[in-house]
């Protein structure tokens, strides 16, 4: 199998702060680039960040064509893995695709402290029409969905049709896995998305079983929400949610 090199700039990021790990997931087509800014903050604020890289994610886009969902999540679970040897209480950060890898973790890991999700993907309507189609191999990808001018985002100029359906095939997943999540959830929604409709996070807001919730609106930002016009505003809202739920015990020890 060919061998990929990582795109300059895609790579994960890892900064050490204090016992609080945070998990942040980029999404579909993404890399950890699309989440440094939110990495960036919230290490500033003393946690220690990890974004790991998803497989098949920030090298080409034919490495992305040999992945299965399963794989992506076998990422995020291994950075998952990783932070909790260096820490002791864990919240994680989805934005797209990325909650919705966040909502299995947070599903198979109830210990986890909080989740943070921005425009989950639990739909992409803009794809149903490839469900079950062979052909064709790639399809040519519009650019990033923002809506600050000037934003450059590292990703692919096409997406495989086998991860189009392996992302279908995730998605299909997680509404069966809503009401057995307990853990508290802050939920961001762009409320003029053009890739996941708000309607995504309504539904999921609604079915999780978590009693502590909240939903936070964005108005000013695209799908790619953590890139946006809203981005300090976002990694200020997950800053109070984590400091919110972080045990007192270890709260004291700060």
């Amino acid at each position: 199998m060919k061998k990929y090199t990582v795109i300059p700039g895609a790579e994960p990021f890892y900064w050490e702060g204090n016992e609080i790990g945070v998990l942040i997931s980029h999404g579909f087509m993404g890399t950890p680039q699309s989440v440094q800014f939110l990495g960036e903050a919230l290490a500033e604020s003393g946690y220690t960040v990890f974004a790991p890289r998803l497989k098949g994610h920030g090298t080409h886009e034919e490495d992305l064509e040999n992945c299965h969902h399963e794989e992506w999540f076998d990422s995020l679970e291994e950075g998952y893995e990783w932070l909790k040897l260096r820490c002791t209480e864990i919240f994680v950060v989805g934005q797209s695709m990325g909650g919705t890898l966040t909502l299995k973790l947070a599903h198979k890991y109830p210990d986890i402290k909080g989740i943070m999700l921005i425009n989950t993907a639990l739909s992409v309507p803009g794809f149903d029409y490839l469900e079950g189609k062979t052909e064709p191999r790639f399809v040519d990808e519009p650019a990033p969905d923002i809506k600050e001018k000037g934003v450059h985002e590292i990703t692919y100029d096409k997406a495989p049709l086998t991860a189009i359906h392996q992302l279908q095939a995730l998605m299909k997943l997680a509404p069966a896995l809503l009401p057995s999540i307990t853990v508290p959830v802050l939920c961001f929604k762009s409320i003029e998305d053009h890739v996941v409709p708000a309607e995504n996070s309504d539904y999921l807001f609604e079915q999780i079983g978590s009693s502590k919730k909240e939903m936070v609106p964005l108005f000013n930002s695209y799908h790619v929400a953590s890139m946006d016009y809203e981005k300090e505003f976002i990694a200020k809202r997950c800053g109070q949610f984590i400091k919110q739920h972080i045990p007192k015990a270890v709260t004291s020890s700060f």
